[in-house]
């Protein structure tokens, strides 16, 4: 007969060894009866034959100690013999690990040297074989196989968890290096578009510097000139009076040889003619005088005149003073004027190195806290639909536009991948087509679901308030229309559905306009607007087409966007005609009308119409923008105020259109104007941008002249 020890087995020491390291509460020691039935469940496996139970050799169980590893147990033992007989000899015997441990242990080495550890994934396959251990032990353990087999199951959750998130952050660190190398690029690039801007700029500047000292030396040598030229006129001046005294000296000359001269010719006649001595002496001696008195007065002029020039000499001269007199006024007003170049040059030089400075600093933080400019080509590769779909997606997008169709491509990912909904519940502040309890099934409709249910929705709706002579409210009609096509049931998970659905696609002009008038943000009026706005451009357009063919000239739609649209300028009517153009290709420019209101299965326009829609908006935001300008800088206005403010700007205005504009801004229908008090100007603003408020006639006159004055000056 058997004995069994009450120790626990090597297995059940293992699992309760198992169970503070991972975590959990440590498991009480089980009764003798229940401990024995669990060894022997434990040691011996159904499953797996190679994992065969061993007995010791004493007939006993293994009583080897966890604790006790390398230690030799002493115990007594029957020796082995043949059934027949037995003897009673003891003998001491060393015992070592348990059979079934070295086994284990036997097994995990053979099987984690076999493995190939140089793969990437060689992590999951060591783990294998320890999880096989784990298995033997959990299939071995059936008193603890339920919690066992929980923690296994809860560890193997959080590994394929982890495996994901491990995954899905793969992606994104290439994506991290390679923003980063782009990044780097840039910014050396940039750094060395500075440098040849820095190089051209100091260029530039030396050769200003080498210009004004070229001017520099020219305003020397021109001096230098002038001091010369002076110098000669000096020298001429001298010589000129050393000519003029020579002159005079060789006239006193002459005149003392013509006197005696005459003095000899007289003597001469005296002796001839005998004539009296008297009369001769008498005439010398006034001769004498007369010679005495032009001496005197050849002295007066030689004193009074003696530094005087020839007036030709003088003009001459005066000329040339004059004309170098001038070239040095136009060498000093051109030095002036690049002595203030250079000034100039200097500031701007400075102003370009504090720019260059600034920048550099604004670049460092760039580098150190900005996000780079995305590589939106990327996208592609991860885009449903790939390159061709993303190169649609993102035509004639902005950055940020860009984002958000991704933002709505990620979204889409995840909104197909939910099942369910969790419901708001039935509050008060719950919308009416969203008040259900529990979870709502996700129908995972597409974009082309979605706008042709709307279109549905929109036709359904204005045929019942025609019927009715009233507008309903569009969250109640919308709940009551999936009640009537898909049952009260199902009403609810369409509800959800459209309404994620919508909520997503920003993007998209109908989902989004459905959306926003169905959160409240937007009347319904604003949908009416623009459908008649393109209405009535049909007819004008369909009144033009007389033969029904679809097409008319540019002059014929010219004359139909005038018609339909007399508020609008000419360079709004311009720009239309503009984004009409790709439709016209035949030789005769024919516009094919019908295509420029297209729109495709998503709910996509064509150009004209988004054109025509954006202009409508700014309008509105203009005629709201000239309105505040008109009340002023003032926090608050009354009734009377906004309804002055409106006449002003607008004085084709009529009553009941009025009317409409004051109760939306107030909130308030017209008999309890007089209890209404003063609203925030904001506020006003708010509700009026959110309805269809529009201008109703044209600009008054003095505002009108002004913008063509502005326009003729532009």
């Amino acid at each position: 007969m058997v004995t069994i020890s009450t120790t626990p087995a090597p297995c059940s020491r293992a699992a309760m060894a198992l169970a503070p390291s991972l975590g959990t509460p440590s498991l009480p020691s089980p009764p003798n009866d229940q401990m024995q039935n669990g060894i022997l469940k434990c040691l011996l496996p159904k499953k797996r034959k190679t994992m065969a139970f061993q007995f010791s050799l004493g007939g006993r169980l293994s009583t080897w100690p966890a604790y006790a590893s390398g230690q030799a147990i002493l115990q007594n033992r029957k020796p082995c013999c043949s059934p027949e007989g037995r003897s009673n000899k003891q003998a001491s015997l060393t015992i070592a690990k348990p059979r079934y441990l070295e086994e284990l242990e036997s097994y995990l080495r053979k099987e984690l040297q076999s493995l190939d550890l140089t793969n990437e994934n060689a992590q999951e396959l060591k783990l294998q074989p320890y999880r096989e251990i784990f298995e033997f032990f959990i299939e071995d353990f059936k008193t603890y196989k339920p919690l066992l087999s929980a923690i296994k199951n809860e560890y193997e959750v959080t590994l394929d968890h982890l495996r994901q998130k491990v995954r899905s952050l793969e992606s994104l660190k290439g994506m991290l290096v390679s923003v980063s190398e782009e990044c780097t690029q840039q910014i050396v690039a940039l750094q060395e578009e500075e440098k040849a801007e820095i190089t051209a700029l100091k260029k530039e500047k030396l050769y200003l510097l080498k210009q004004i000292d070229k001017m520099e030396e020219e305003k020397g040598s021109l001096q230098t000139q002038v001091h010369q030229l002076r110098k000669s006129v000096a020298k001429e001046y001298v010589r000129y009076a050393n000519e003029s005294d020579a002159r005079r000296l060789l006239l006193a000359d002459l005149n003392d040889l013509r006197n005696q001269q005459l003095e000899m010719s007289l003597r001469q006649v005296q002796d001839v003619s005998g004539e009296d001595v008297v009369k001769l002496t008498l005439a010398l001696k006034i001769a004498r005088q007369d010679l005495t008195k032009a001496q005197v007065e050849l002295n007066t002029m030689r004193a009074d005149y003696g530094d005087v020039v020839p007036r030709r000499d003088y003009e001459s001269q005066e000329k040339k003073y004059m004309d170098l007199l001038e070239k040095l006024e136009v060498l000093q007003k051109d030095f002036e004027a690049l002595q203030k170049e250079y000034s100039v040059l200097l500031e701007i030089h400075r102003e370009a190195v504090e720019e260059r400075d600034h920048f550099f600093n604004e670049l460092q933080e760039v580098q150190h806290s900005s996000t780079p400019r995305p590589d939106w080509a990327k996208c592609a590769e991860v885009i449903a639909g790939g390159p061709e779909r993303w190169s649609i997606l993102q035509e004639g997008k902005s950055s940020d536009q860009m984002v958000a169709v991704l933002l709505e491509e990620i979204g889409a990912g995840v909104l197909k991948e939910k099942d369910t909904f969790p419901a708001l519940g039935k509050g008060d502040k719950v919308p009416v087509y969203l008040r259900y309890e529990g979870q709502v099934k996700n129908k995972k409709l597409n974009k082309k679901d979605v706008v042709n249910i709307l279109r549905e929705i929109w036709k359904e709706k204005v045929s019942a308030d025609q019927q009715k002579g009233k507008q309903s409210n569009l969250p109640e009609f919308f709940l009551s229309y999936l009640q009537k096509c898909y049952g009260d049931a199902a009403a609810f998970d369409w509800a959800y559905t459209i309404h994620e659905t919508v909520k997503l696609y920003r993007s998209n002009e109908a989902m989004s306009l459905f959306y926003d008038i169905l959160s409240g943000k937007v009347d319904e009026a604003q949908f009416h607007g623009q459908a008649q706005l393109v209405c009535a451009l049909q007819k004008e357009l369909a009144a033009s087409d007389a033969s029904s063919s679809g097409t008319v000239t540019t002059e014929q739609f010219s004359t139909a966007l005038r018609a339909a649209f007399p508020l609008k300028s000419s360079e709004q009517l311009q720009e239309l005609l503009d984004a009409s153009r790709p439709q016209a290709g035949s030789p005769e420019e024919l516009i094919d009308y019908r295509a420029l209101f297209a729109e495709d299965e998503e709910g996509n326009v064509e150009p004209f119409v988004a054109k025509l829609r954006s202009q409508y908006a700014g309008e509105r935001q203009e005629y709201l923008r000239e309105l505040r300008d008109q009340l002023g800088p003032v926090p608050e206005v009354k009734v009377e105020d906004l309804k002055a403010a409106f006449c002003a700007i607008d004085p084709a205005i009529d009553e009941l259109t009025l009317e409409a504009y004051l109760c939306l801004a107030f909130q308030a229908p017209r008999e309890q104007w007089d209890q209404s008090a003063p609203l925030p100007v904001e506020a006003a603003i708010e509700r009026l941008l959110a309805g269809d408020t529009k201008r109703i006639g044209p600009l008054p006159e003095e505002t009108y002249y002004a913008s063509l004055s502005e326009e003729g000056e532009a």
